[in-house]
């Protein structure tokens, strides 16, 4: 009878833990499962796990076993625990997948237990480390400035825009998060504000006070049971938190002409007021009373125009015999 014939069935479990998750978070399984095995390996000196073992009174040994010498650990029934390290240990599960499918060797039994799993939005925690190293190690990133970062915000805006109207999920997908990276590295940049710093963190956390406090019909005892009931709510709660003096207060005059026109013709309607559109002659009034007939109609003037800009692209391509 060889050494491998005479093994009896332990287990091999690997324990892995998600590293967007604070060490010492593991699940009931997990914790169960560690208190109850023979003993619990770890090839990693640093592992952030094990100062909450230790403090759990879990011990832990510092070795690297080979697949063979894992194997063979669990003879006579034994359960072993494996800790990988954030890099995994693929010498280790590659050798085990060897000796499994070889067919030689009784094995013992093999599991993969999760010690944690990441939350919903646990990969934004990758993004805002991934901008920290670019922050501190790129040339180019290191040197930029909110100012000169302004730019290439209006510009992923206008390609997620793009996207929406072309409907190409697989494009949506990649400029949504263009559009988060410009809030990621200009929250990155106002974290070294050396006078009113804040950070990503403090960005977020404004946002939710506000959706909490302009929903007061989901997170408070008010009620809304349609669209224009919400709409109501957030136009009431928006206007005592912003104090404004003019409906026109808000409306940033920098944005294309035609939703300019747009904005402010939505906060005339809103507000009740009877204005008569200025008198002039020239081309830019004339395209300011169509605007403020489209808001009026109900159709995004910016928009429709972009539709039609489509349209003329075409006709321009199909003129010059190239495809659309």
């Amino acid at each position: 009878m060889t050494r491998e014939d005479s093994q009896a069935t332990g287990r091999i479990i690997l324990l892995t833990a998600s590293h967007r998750v604070a060490p010492g978070l593991l699940s009931w399984p997990a914790w169960r499962t560690l208190h109850a095995a023979d003993r619990v390996l770890c090839a990693d000196a640093e592992h952030p796990q094990l100062p909450y073992l230790r403090e759990a009174g879990v011990t832990v040994e510092h070795a690297r076993p080979t697949a063979q010498e894992l194997v063979d650990l669990c003879a006579d029934g034994a359960t072993v625990v494996v800790l990988p390290s954030g890099e995994g240990d693929r010498e280790l599960t590659d050798g085990l997948a060897r000796m499994a499918g070889s067919g030689r060797v009784r094995m013992p039994d093999l599991e993969l237990l999760p010690g944690s799993y990441d939350l919903p939005g646990a990969r934004l925690l990758d993004l805002v480390q991934v901008m920290d190293r670019i922050r501190d190690e790129c040339p180019w990133s290191s040197q930029q400035t909110h100012k000169g970062l302004a730019k290439y915000g209006i510009e992923e805006a206008y390609e997620l825009v793009e996207a929406i109207e072309d409907g190409d999920r697989d494009e949506l997908r990649e400029e949504l998060g263009d559009v988060l990276l410009q809030v990621v590295f200009h929250a990155r940049i106002a974290e070294e504000d050396p006078e009113e710093p804040f950070s990503i963190d403090d960005v977020a956390g404004t946002i939710v006070e506000k959706l909490i406090h302009r929903h007061p019909h989901v997170f408070g005892d008010d009620t809304a049971e349609t669209p224009e009931e919400v709409k109501e709510h957030w136009l009431r709660t928006k206007a005592v938190e912003k104090q404004r003096e003019s409906v026109t207060d808000g409306v940033p005059l920098g944005q294309p002409g035609l939703a300019l026109v747009a904005k402010l013709a939505s906060r005339v309607a809103q507000s009740g007021l009877d204005v008569a559109l200025p008198a002039g002659e020239g081309i830019g009034y004339e395209l300011l009373a169509l605007a403020v007939r489209a808001q009026g109609e109900g159709v995004d003037p910016e928009s429709a125009l972009r539709a039609a800009g489509r349209a003329y692209r075409d006709a321009i391509r199909a003129a010059e015999g190239v495809g659309a």
